[in-house]
């Protein structure tokens, strides 16, 4: 591919730009975006066709227009700043939708396929009930899904989209939240009566659930609440969502688990909401992409389009 200089390209200057224009134009962008995802101005410049100085020149120019440095600049590469942090998943996430619309209108021209890592508990209770919509919007996509707990080992190159269950911070991703669902304290309801509300002192010597992932939840409960922990004995540890909600519905003991992921067995009578009262959950579920990865596959661009709307209808995120 014939390299050309950016200079050609461009027929304004950054501050003409700035005036015309309250957005930075598109190359500029996609100058930084591929700076940071690669983590240097060669490798971008590899990866877009440009000279190494044509690269740098976009990125400069985008500084200059933002009024921010986007990057440190080290002996070996680059490394972005907090301000370069904060504005680079808002334009990955524009690229994305750019690219879904593009095929989504006109087609991807060839097969299309899609690999999507998620935490077990998420795939099978969320996930599940709802990606007949995407085939149906999508029928020319291909879908591997891979289930994992614990974000369990599985080849990154056979990977196109990953959520994962944390904080969201993950060396060398960037992370975008998919979902702040309130945690529930749920019971299996006593047989042909209403289910009586009590309080979390009524549960003190009762037997609880507790997800290994957030293993000290019961006892930051008790301890907000100002009473005594729960002694060791009292608590089943368990690996997955899905496992405790089958214990707690078969009467082994109370369980803190996400309210979407225990709506249908409370729909369907299974549980019952024992306390009355949401708690903010410590981890989330969170959208990943690899700052090192090249450019993401549109159909990974549709299904994170997709996720979102989904998240947003279903209550995971706020509107």
């Amino acid at each position: 591919m014939a390299r050309r200089s950016e200079r050609e390209t461009i027929p304004t200057t950054p501050a003409e730009a700035a005036r015309e224009h309250p957005l930075p134009p598109l190359n500029w962008l996609r100058g930084f975006e591929a700076t940071a995802r690669i983590g240097s101005f060669t490798g971008a410049a590899t990866t877009l066709g440009l000279t190494q100085a044509a690269v740098s020149y976009q990125v400069r120019s985008l500084e200059k227009h933002l009024g921010f440095p986007l990057f440190e600049r080290l002996a070996h590469g680059v490394r972005l700043t907090e301000m370069g942090k904060a504005y680079l998943p808002s334009i990955q996430k524009a690229f994305d939708e750019i690219a879904a619309s593009t095929m989504g209108l006109f087609g991807g021209g060839g097969a299309a396929s899609l690999a999507v890592r998620v935490p077990v508990s998420f795939g099978a209770l969320w996930l599940a009930p709802r990606l007949k919509s995407f085939i149906a919007a999508y029928p020319a996509i291909a879908i591997r899904l891979y289930s994992a707990i614990f974000n369990s080992a599985i080849p990154a190159e056979r990977v196109d989209v990953e959520i994962r269950v944390g904080n969201g911070e993950w060396p060398g991703f960037s992370a975008e939240r998919i979902e702040n669902d309130p945690v529930i304290a749920v019971g299996r309801p006593p047989p042909g009566r209403k289910p009586k509300q009590r309080g979390l002192a009524d549960l003190a010597g009762e037997t609880l659930i507790e997800i290994m992932e957030v293993d000290d939840a019961w006892a930051r409960a008790f301890k907000a609440a100002g009473l005594p922990s729960p002694s060791r004995r009292q608590i089943v540890r368990v690996d997955s969502s899905i496992m405790a909600l089958e214990l707690a519905s078969a009467g082994i003991g109370h369980a803190l688990i996400l309210r979407s992921f225990a709506r249908p067995h409370i729909e369907a009578g299974r549980l019952a909401d024992v306390l009355g009262v949401s708690r903010p959950p410590r981890l989330s579920h969170y959208l990943l992409r690899p700052l090192d990865q090249p450019r993401r596959k549109p159909e990974a661009g549709l299904f994170a389009e997709w996720l979102r709307q989904e998240a947003r209808a279903s209550g995971l995120l706020p509107d």
